[in-house]
């Protein structure tokens, strides 16, 4: 796995809207106490409920935020690409981790820890201000999956996870762009709370009528204002 450059690591933070208002001298201070971490496809990164206390930004690849019942049932709440952060909880708190990291493909993150963070954190109203609107809309985020699990029909949370992947790669409005999703079809339905059965079904719909195209670990949306009206 290539490692990022140090000019590659002062871009993320610097285009990240958490860190876009810090100093040089603050970014430099960050970038000095913080280290970076290679992480393989499907390692652990870190378990729910193991001691807290960093921050992680996405350098490259791909990371999903799960938690897992005691009958080994899985559920995704977040994908994490790259240029965005997570653990940001126990960045403030300094407490248990809310949720299992686990990379969805070969990653490489930048780590901040808490003890070198929080002297800017206390020194800049605005910054802590950015982190506590991330952490409403992560609460927004999940209050929305509970409800549509609750309320939308299986067809309906695909298209809208669908959607939402092609958004956060950078890819929404792209009639027949490649959507690269590093899922399984279970991990999919762990997504859109649907069984793997139930989502392959649909999908296989989907593909006879035109709208997608399979690929092994990829998604082609054909018709993107056809997977739009079936949310």
């Amino acid at each position: 796995m290539t490692s990022s450059t140090q000019e590659e690591k002062r871009q993320i933070l610097e285009s990240h809207f958490l860190f876009e208002r810090l100093s040089p001298n603050e970014i430099d201070t960050l970038l000095k106490f913080s280290h970076v971490e290679q992480y393989r496809a499907s390692r652990e990164i870190f378990a729910k409920g193991s001691p807290g206390g960093s921050m992680m930004a996405v350098l490259r690849g791909t990371v999903k935020m799960t938690s897992v019942s005691p009958d080994g049932k899985e559920i995704v709440l977040n994908i994490m690409n790259q240029g965005e952060i997570f653990g940001e909880i126990t960045l403030l708190d300094g407490g248990e981790r809310s949720a299992d990291a686990v990379a969805m493909t070969d990653c490489e993150l930048l780590v901040l820890l808490r003890r070198d963070f929080m002297p800017i954190l206390e020194k800049r109203a605005d910054i802590c201000l950015i982190l506590l609107n991330i952490l409403c809309r992560r609460l927004r985020q999940t209050s929305e999956q509970v409800e549509d699990v609750l309320f939308r029909h299986l067809e309906s949370r695909l298209a809208k996870k669908l959607l939402q992947l092609a958004e956060s790669a950078g890819m929404h409005g792209m009639s027949g762009a490649s959507i690269d999703l590093h899922l399984s079809q279970r991990e999919l339905g762990n997504i859109a709370g649907g069984s793997r059965e139930s989502v392959n079904k649909t999908l296989q719909s989907w593909h006879r009528a035109g709208l997608i195209r399979l690929g092994k670990t990829s998604i082609v949306i054909l018709d993107l204002a056809a997977i739009e009206r079936l949310i």
